[in-house]
């Protein structure tokens, strides 16, 4: 299988299945010297792991990364870094059904086409546990990032219907709710929704949002490398996202150029932007304001409904998924989106390093 690594100078490789024994992933391309614990790739990863919540999965799973390689004396070493988490909750018996059965919904008719062989233990690659390794890694990105005075921050702006007031935003009350929503008030809103979906064996759709600050202009390239084509490439590449939009995104095809365009102006001897319609993107390189990134993620494809499929033998059937499956994505899905965003503009800023010859120079001199 071609397509588990991602990345040109920081680069990420994940391995493993959802119900395999383990799963993990190799970064390469770390720089030696970053000081680095289990403990700050754990706070991560418990954003991410199951069973927190009545609206997530309730496979229970610690998610207990372990660094393998690349870390010595707390700090790295500049050589591969490989970060392991082990399953320890599968019930690979909730499957048995699906082994000859097509999922509506979920990836298991294209893996028969492509290969003509699949696991059907909750999906293999395709299931959500692979973002696993995206999140351990995306944790090391970050703290670079940190380094710099960066910051990547990622919640869900709507779920369902229900949308966060964006004069209520608050970044502790997105730490501290179930659904990572800003606003107190919409999440108990999408609470109550989300518990109605449940009672109706349904499951709900939703919007998350990115923003990079602290980035400087200059960074991304004006052709194939853009930085927002790298962006929507990183986030599509989450399962269950279907769009990926930067500032203002389909919207701006409703104005005209002079409501889109984001003037600019002086300001502290720096050239600022009065608005930031384009997301902090121009030409496929940073402009400076602050980055902007939605994505739009479709409703958990298992639902505790009867649905019409077809099997193996090519035979129309019924089918009605068990197991343990979040009526949601989103909320879990939040801090995969923040990785994979820190993961892509780091690598963005380390191909940036030879830009100008007067940098090489410096570095070198």
């Amino acid at each position: 299988m071609a397509g588990s690594t991602f990345g040109n100078i920081f680069k990420i490789t994940t391995w493993g299945e959802s119900h395999g024994k383990a799963l993990g992933v190799v970064v390469d391309g770390c720089p030696a010297g970053l000081p680095l614990s289990e403990e700050e790739i754990q706070k991560y990863l418990d954003r991410r792991k199951p069973g927190t919540s009545a609206i997530t999965t309730q496979r229970k799973e610690a998610d207990q990364v372990e660094i393998l390689s690349g870390v010595f004396d707390g700090k790295t070493t500049g050589t591969p870094i490989s970060l392991m988490v082990r399953n320890t909750s599968q019930i690979s018996a909730d499957y048995s059904e699906i082994a000859e059965n097509y999922r509506p919904g979920h990836a298991d008719y294209c893996f028969d086409a492509k290969y003509g062989f699949r696991d059907y233990r909750g999906g293999g690659r395709s299931s959500g546990r692979e973002t696993i390794g995206r999140v351990a890694a995306g944790a090391i990105a970050a703290k670079i990032l940190e380094q710099m005075g960066i910051t990547v921050f990622a919640y869900t702006r709507s779920i369902g219907p229900i949308d966060a007031d964006p004069a209520k935003y608050n970044r502790n009350t997105a730490r501290s709710t179930i659904t990572a929503m800003p606003d107190a008030e919409a999440d108990e809103k999408a609470c109550a929704y989300l518990h109605q979906a449940r009672e109706n064996c349904d499951s709900v759709g939703g919007c998350m949002e990115c923003l990079v600050e602290g980035l400087p202009a200059g960074i991304g390239d004006p052709v194939f490398e853009k930085l927002d084509a790298n962006l929507a490439k990183a986030i599509m590449s989450i399962g269950a996202v279907k769009a990926v939009e930067l500032g203002d995104g389909a919207e701006a095809a409703r104005h005209t150029g002079s409501e889109n365009n984001d003037p600019f102006r002086m300001e502290n001897g720096k050239v600022v932007k009065t608005s930031n319609h384009s997301g902090g993107t121009l030409g496929g390189m940073s402009d400076g304001s602050p980055l902007l990134i939605r994505a739009y993620v479709k409703p958990t494809p298992s639902i505790f409904r009867p649905q019409q499929t077809v099997n193996c033998s090519g035979e129309n059937t019924e089918l009605t998924i068990r197991g343990r499956h979040d009526p949601i994505i989103v909320p879990r899905a939040v801090v995969v989106m923040e990785c994979m965003t820190a993961i892509t503009v780091l690598d963005a800023m380390m191909m940036n390093m030879s830009a100008k010859l007067d940098s090489l120079v410096e570095f070198y001199r």
